[in-house]
Formats: C-alpha cells, structure tokens, sequence
C-alpha cells in the first residue's frame, strides 16, 4: 500500500480498517464495481479551491458536487476544482486521484456530504487506483472532524 502515513495514523489511534484490492479503477463508479462496493457508499475525494485555498469535498460515488451549496456553507467568494496538476503534489504517495479522504492529514479543510452518514461504514481509494479502505464512519468522523452538510446533487 503506497499510503503509509494514512495506516500509520489510522494504527496510531487505534481504528480496525480493511483493505480491499481490486482490478485497476479510476472512476468512482469503475472502483465501485471493481471492489463491489455499492456507490452510495464508495467515498469520493475532490479537490477544489475556496479562494485560492486548496479544500477537500468528499461525496458519495453515485453524486455530485453541488457548487452552490458548497459556496453557501464556506462563504467563498471563488470556489473552482483543482486541477491535478495543482493539487498532484500534496500527496506524493498517491497515485493521482486516488487520495484518500483525510485532508486533516494534509493540512486541509474537509466538507463531508451528510449522505456518507446514513451508512455505517466509509470506503473509499487508500492512495493508489487498486486499492480501498473500508472502516466504521464514527471512526473516520472522530479522526477528520469534517464539516458536514448538505453538499451534493444526484448525478446527471
């Protein structure tokens, strides 16, 4: 697993998580089938800029940002995705797009859909495209203290 730091936090506090490997994904919904993981509770890291500040959005597979509600809850001014390029260095042992959703560990503000909570567990990329974590969401809410709210749309 390339994503040393976030095991050696997760062991640290002493959370029980699973790691599940999988055939090589890159979307949300390819990871999901891959790992046969229900998209509703496939966690899915985006990166966007609230003002020229990186922040993590993490979303249900099976939804979409909505920018509105984003702009609501963090009263940012500009609000865009980063691009990969920009964002490709804050996890140098992540595979591009496959960061796990623990921006605490990064240095970033964090917005949970209020979606991830209807389940009990979270899943989502453990840093590289064929690999998942699954742990209990309370354990992941404990450890990130995310601000949670309504952020996302179904997907079109």
């Amino acid at each position: 697993m390339p994503l040393r730091k976030l095991r050696k936090f997760l062991d640290s506090h002493g959370v029980r998580y699973f790691v599940v490997s999988h055939s090589p994904a890159y979307t949300a919904q390819e990871i999901a089938a891959a790992a046969h993981v229900p998209g509703k509770e496939l966690a899915k890291t985006v990166i966007v800029t609230l003002d020229g500040k990186m922040a993590m959005v993490v979303l249900p597979a099976s939804r979409q940002l909505d920018f509105k509600l984003l702009r609501a809850l963090t009263g940012a001014g500009e609000l865009e995705l980063a691009g990969e390029k920009e964002f490709a260095g804050l996890f140098p042992e992540c595979e591009i797009g496959a960061m796990p959703p623990f921006g605490n560990l990064y240095g970033m503000a964090v917005y949970v859909s209020e979606e991830l909570e209807d389940d009990d567990e979270i899943a989502f990329n453990a840093g590289a495209h064929t690999e998942l974590l699954r742990l209990s969401y309370e354990s992941y809410k404990r450890l990130v203290q995310p601000k949670v709210a309504k952020l996302s749309l179904p997907m079109k």
